[in-house]
Protein backbone atom coordinates (compact mmCIF):
# COMPACT_ATOMS: atom_id res chain seq x y z
CA UNK A 1 0.00 0.00 0.00
CA UNK A 2 2.88 2.45 0.95
CA UNK A 3 4.79 2.08 -2.41
CA UNK A 4 1.38 2.63 -4.20
CA UNK A 5 0.91 6.17 -2.48
CA UNK A 6 4.82 6.86 -3.41
CA UNK A 7 3.92 5.88 -6.79
CA UNK A 8 0.86 8.19 -7.24
CA UNK A 9 2.50 10.74 -5.73
CA UNK A 10 5.24 10.37 -7.92
CA UNK A 11 2.56 10.64 -11.11
CA UNK A 12 1.15 13.11 -9.76
CA UNK A 13 4.22 15.21 -9.19
CA UNK A 14 5.29 14.63 -12.56
CA UNK A 15 1.89 15.43 -14.39
CA UNK A 16 2.07 18.89 -12.76
CA UNK A 17 4.98 19.52 -14.26
CA UNK A 18 3.80 18.71 -17.60
CA UNK A 19 0.93 21.27 -16.61
CA UNK A 20 2.84 24.20 -15.82
CA UNK A 21 4.95 23.60 -18.96
CA UNK A 22 1.88 23.20 -21.29
CA UNK A 23 0.48 26.45 -19.51
CA UNK A 24 3.42 28.69 -20.14
CA UNK A 25 4.06 27.71 -24.02
CA UNK A 26 0.08 28.41 -24.14
CA UNK A 27 0.95 31.84 -22.80
CA UNK A 28 4.23 32.68 -24.75
CA UNK A 29 1.32 31.57 -27.70
CA UNK A 30 -1.21 34.31 -27.10
CA UNK A 31 1.80 36.49 -26.53
CA UNK A 32 2.60 36.10 -30.13
CA UNK A 33 -0.30 36.43 -31.63
CA UNK A 34 -1.47 39.12 -32.27
CA UNK A 35 1.76 40.24 -33.73
CA UNK A 36 1.54 37.39 -35.68
CA UNK A 37 -2.09 38.14 -36.99
CA UNK A 38 -1.15 41.37 -38.04
CA UNK A 39 2.06 40.46 -40.16
CA UNK A 40 -0.43 38.22 -41.79
CA UNK A 41 -2.93 40.47 -42.71
CA UNK A 42 -0.58 43.00 -44.03
CA UNK A 43 1.19 40.70 -45.95
CA UNK A 44 -1.75 39.00 -47.39
CA UNK A 45 -2.61 42.75 -48.60
CA UNK A 46 0.69 42.92 -50.26
CA UNK A 47 0.56 39.74 -51.83
CA UNK A 48 -3.48 40.44 -53.10
CA UNK A 49 -1.91 43.74 -54.53
CA UNK A 50 0.95 42.39 -56.83
CA UNK A 51 -1.69 39.52 -57.72
CA UNK A 52 -4.14 42.05 -59.18
CA UNK A 53 -1.62 43.68 -61.42
CA UNK A 54 -0.05 40.12 -62.49
CA UNK A 55 -3.54 39.65 -63.30
CA UNK A 56 -4.04 42.62 -65.67
CA UNK A 57 -1.13 41.98 -67.29
CA UNK A 58 -1.71 38.32 -68.18
CA UNK A 59 -4.81 39.57 -70.34
CA UNK A 60 -2.36 41.02 -72.29
CA UNK A 61 -1.73 39.84 -75.78
CA UNK A 62 2.11 40.59 -75.81
CA UNK A 63 2.42 39.15 -72.33
CA UNK A 64 1.18 35.73 -73.76
CA UNK A 65 4.51 35.24 -75.00
CA UNK A 66 6.51 35.83 -71.68
CA UNK A 67 8.56 32.86 -70.84
CA UNK A 68 6.86 33.02 -67.38
CA UNK A 69 3.40 32.44 -69.26
CA UNK A 70 4.47 29.18 -71.34
CA UNK A 71 1.36 26.72 -71.96
CA UNK A 72 3.56 23.85 -72.57
CA UNK A 73 4.50 23.03 -68.83
CA UNK A 74 6.14 20.10 -68.51
CA UNK A 75 6.50 17.70 -65.22
CA UNK A 76 9.32 18.67 -63.31
CA UNK A 77 7.57 20.35 -60.37
CA UNK A 78 9.48 22.78 -57.59
CA UNK A 79 7.83 23.10 -54.11
CA UNK A 80 8.57 25.40 -51.20
CA UNK A 81 7.88 23.88 -47.82
CA UNK A 82 6.99 25.57 -45.19
CA UNK A 83 6.55 23.87 -42.02
CA UNK A 84 7.00 25.04 -38.78
CA UNK A 85 10.54 25.50 -36.03
CA UNK A 86 8.95 23.88 -33.02
CA UNK A 87 6.80 20.60 -31.99
CA UNK A 88 3.92 20.69 -29.69
CA UNK A 89 1.40 22.37 -32.48
CA UNK A 90 -0.67 19.49 -32.72
CA UNK A 91 -1.10 18.12 -36.08
CA UNK A 92 0.36 21.44 -37.95
CA UNK A 93 3.11 20.14 -39.04
CA UNK A 94 1.83 16.26 -40.00
CA UNK A 95 -0.63 17.89 -42.16
CA UNK A 96 1.92 19.53 -43.96
CA UNK A 97 4.36 16.76 -44.63
CA UNK A 98 0.90 14.60 -45.32
CA UNK A 99 0.28 17.08 -48.16
CA UNK A 100 3.93 16.82 -49.27
CA UNK A 101 3.52 12.73 -50.00
CA UNK A 102 0.67 14.04 -53.04
CA UNK A 103 3.77 15.21 -54.70
CA UNK A 104 6.65 12.81 -54.59
CA UNK A 105 8.35 13.13 -57.74
CA UNK A 106 9.33 17.05 -56.55
CA UNK A 107 11.88 19.16 -55.75
CA UNK A 108 11.37 20.65 -52.34
CA UNK A 109 12.90 23.72 -51.12
CA UNK A 110 12.58 23.39 -47.23
CA UNK A 111 11.82 26.58 -44.97
CA UNK A 112 11.25 25.76 -41.15
CA UNK A 113 13.37 23.77 -39.18
CA UNK A 114 11.04 20.80 -38.84
CA UNK A 115 11.33 20.72 -42.80
CA UNK A 116 14.51 21.04 -42.56
CA UNK A 117 14.92 18.27 -41.08
CA UNK A 118 12.97 16.06 -42.74
CA UNK A 119 14.31 16.86 -46.31
CA UNK A 120 18.02 16.57 -45.13
CA UNK A 121 18.87 20.79 -45.15
CA UNK A 122 20.40 23.15 -43.39
CA UNK A 123 17.91 24.46 -40.62
CA UNK A 124 16.58 27.90 -41.02
CA UNK A 125 13.63 29.52 -39.46
CA UNK A 126 9.92 30.10 -40.63
CA UNK A 127 9.71 32.92 -38.16
CA UNK A 128 12.77 34.83 -39.18
CA UNK A 129 12.60 34.30 -42.78
CA UNK A 130 12.84 37.78 -44.00
CA UNK A 131 11.48 39.52 -46.79
CA UNK A 132 15.24 40.13 -48.15
CA UNK A 133 15.56 36.02 -47.99
CA UNK A 134 12.24 35.80 -49.79
CA UNK A 135 13.33 38.16 -52.48
CA UNK A 136 16.74 36.29 -53.21
CA UNK A 137 14.99 33.11 -53.13
CA UNK A 138 12.66 34.41 -56.00
CA UNK A 139 14.73 35.83 -58.22
CA UNK A 140 17.25 32.63 -57.84
CA UNK A 141 13.81 30.66 -58.56
CA UNK A 142 12.91 33.05 -61.59
CA UNK A 143 16.36 32.77 -62.95
CA UNK A 144 16.38 29.23 -62.76
CA UNK A 145 12.72 29.02 -64.81
CA UNK A 146 13.74 30.98 -67.27
CA UNK A 147 16.55 28.64 -67.84
CA UNK A 148 13.98 26.20 -68.25
CA UNK A 149 15.25 23.82 -64.84
CA UNK A 150 11.98 23.46 -63.95
CA UNK A 151 8.60 23.79 -65.28
CA UNK A 152 6.37 24.62 -62.20
CA UNK A 153 6.34 26.25 -58.90
CA UNK A 154 4.45 25.88 -56.06
CA UNK A 155 4.19 26.46 -52.37
CA UNK A 156 2.91 24.16 -49.75
CA UNK A 157 1.59 26.44 -46.40
CA UNK A 158 -0.70 26.58 -43.97
CA UNK A 159 -3.84 28.65 -44.48
CA UNK A 160 -5.40 30.37 -41.54
CA UNK A 161 -9.33 30.12 -41.47
CA UNK A 162 -9.75 30.72 -37.51
CA UNK A 163 -7.98 30.39 -34.20
CA UNK A 164 -9.52 26.56 -33.87
CA UNK A 165 -9.10 25.56 -38.22
CA UNK A 166 -6.08 25.67 -40.04
CA UNK A 167 -5.62 24.26 -43.20
CA UNK A 168 -2.56 22.74 -45.51
CA UNK A 169 -2.67 23.99 -48.55
CA UNK A 170 -0.47 24.52 -52.44
CA UNK A 171 -0.94 27.53 -54.23
CA UNK A 172 0.78 27.40 -58.08
CA UNK A 173 3.27 30.32 -58.51
CA UNK A 174 4.62 29.42 -61.73
CA UNK A 175 4.06 29.90 -64.89
CA UNK A 176 1.82 32.55 -64.68
CA UNK A 177 -1.23 31.24 -65.44
CA UNK A 178 -4.07 34.04 -67.53
CA UNK A 179 -6.80 34.90 -65.06
CA UNK A 180 -10.12 36.39 -66.79
CA UNK A 181 -11.05 39.70 -64.55
CA UNK A 182 -12.98 42.68 -65.01
CA UNK A 183 -10.88 45.14 -67.60
CA UNK A 184 -9.26 47.78 -65.67
CA UNK A 185 -9.40 50.72 -67.61
CA UNK A 186 -7.30 53.35 -67.48
CA UNK A 187 -4.12 51.75 -66.86
CA UNK A 188 -0.97 52.31 -69.02
CA UNK A 189 2.21 50.48 -68.61
CA UNK A 190 5.86 52.26 -69.57
CA UNK A 191 7.36 50.65 -71.65
CA UNK A 192 5.08 47.65 -72.69
CA UNK A 193 3.62 44.93 -70.40
CA UNK A 194 6.24 42.51 -71.20
CA UNK A 195 8.52 44.09 -69.76
CA UNK A 196 6.59 45.32 -66.72
CA UNK A 197 5.60 41.65 -66.32
CA UNK A 198 9.34 40.19 -66.83
CA UNK A 199 10.37 42.93 -63.94
CA UNK A 200 7.18 42.35 -61.68
CA UNK A 201 7.52 38.17 -61.72
CA UNK A 202 10.38 38.14 -59.39
CA UNK A 203 8.90 40.66 -56.85
CA UNK A 204 5.38 39.16 -57.32
CA UNK A 205 7.10 35.44 -56.28
CA UNK A 206 8.66 36.76 -53.28
CA UNK A 207 5.55 38.55 -52.15
CA UNK A 208 3.38 35.46 -52.33
CA UNK A 209 6.38 33.59 -50.75
CA UNK A 210 6.49 36.19 -47.99
CA UNK A 211 2.61 36.15 -47.18
CA UNK A 212 2.43 32.40 -47.26
CA UNK A 213 5.01 32.45 -44.51
CA UNK A 214 3.11 35.27 -42.78
CA UNK A 215 0.10 33.15 -42.60
CA UNK A 216 2.00 29.67 -42.09
CA UNK A 217 3.48 31.25 -38.59
CA UNK A 218 0.09 32.67 -37.45
CA UNK A 219 -1.76 29.43 -38.02
CA UNK A 220 1.14 27.68 -36.33
CA UNK A 221 1.16 29.70 -33.25
CA UNK A 222 -3.25 29.39 -33.26
CA UNK A 223 -2.67 25.65 -33.16
CA UNK A 224 -0.34 25.36 -30.86
CA UNK A 225 -2.18 27.68 -28.47
CA UNK A 226 -5.04 25.15 -28.83
CA UNK A 227 -3.11 22.40 -28.51
CA UNK A 228 -1.69 23.39 -25.04
CA UNK A 229 -4.88 24.36 -24.12
CA UNK A 230 -6.40 21.22 -25.07
CA UNK A 231 -3.08 19.37 -23.36
CA UNK A 232 -3.66 21.75 -20.05
CA UNK A 233 -7.30 20.37 -19.74
CA UNK A 234 -5.87 16.63 -19.93
CA UNK A 235 -3.22 16.99 -17.84
CA UNK A 236 -5.38 18.47 -15.33
CA UNK A 237 -8.02 15.89 -15.21
CA UNK A 238 -5.22 13.64 -14.98
CA UNK A 239 -4.14 14.98 -11.98
CA UNK A 240 -7.77 15.16 -10.70
CA UNK A 241 -8.16 11.60 -11.22
CA UNK A 242 -4.85 10.24 -9.62
CA UNK A 243 -5.78 12.92 -6.63
CA UNK A 244 -8.72 11.39 -6.32
CA UNK A 245 -6.93 7.49 -6.43
CA UNK A 246 -4.49 9.35 -4.27
CA UNK A 247 -7.05 10.16 -1.44
CA UNK A 248 -8.69 6.53 -1.47
CA UNK A 249 -5.43 4.70 -1.23
CA UNK A 250 -4.35 7.02 1.80
CA UNK A 251 -7.75 6.14 3.29
CA UNK A 252 -7.47 2.67 3.16
CA UNK A 253 -3.90 2.53 4.37
CA UNK A 254 -4.93 4.51 7.15
CA UNK A 255 -8.01 2.18 8.17
CA UNK A 256 -5.79 -0.79 7.70
CA UNK A 257 -2.94 1.12 10.49
CA UNK A 258 -6.47 1.83 12.93
CA UNK A 259 -7.92 -1.78 12.66
CA UNK A 260 -4.19 -3.20 13.24
CA UNK A 261 -4.21 -1.28 16.12
CA UNK A 262 -7.28 -2.32 17.51
CA UNK A 263 -6.64 -5.62 16.89
CA UNK A 264 -3.01 -5.58 19.34
CA UNK A 265 -4.94 -3.53 21.87
CA UNK A 266 -7.54 -6.54 21.74
CA UNK A 267 -4.98 -8.97 22.42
Amino acid sequence: MGADIKSLRSRIKSVDSTLHLTKAMGLVASSKIRKANSAMIKSRDYASALKSIVEVLSLSADCAKSPYMKTDAGSRTKIIVIAGDRGLAGGYNANVFRLVKEYPDAEYIPIGKRACERFGADANSSESFSYGDAKALASSLCKDFLEDKFDRLGIISTKYVSMMTQEAQISWVLPIEKVETESKTGVIFEPDEMTVLNTAVPEYVAGILIAALRESFASEVAARRMAMDSAGKNAQQMIDDLQLEYNRARQGAITQEITEIVAGSGT
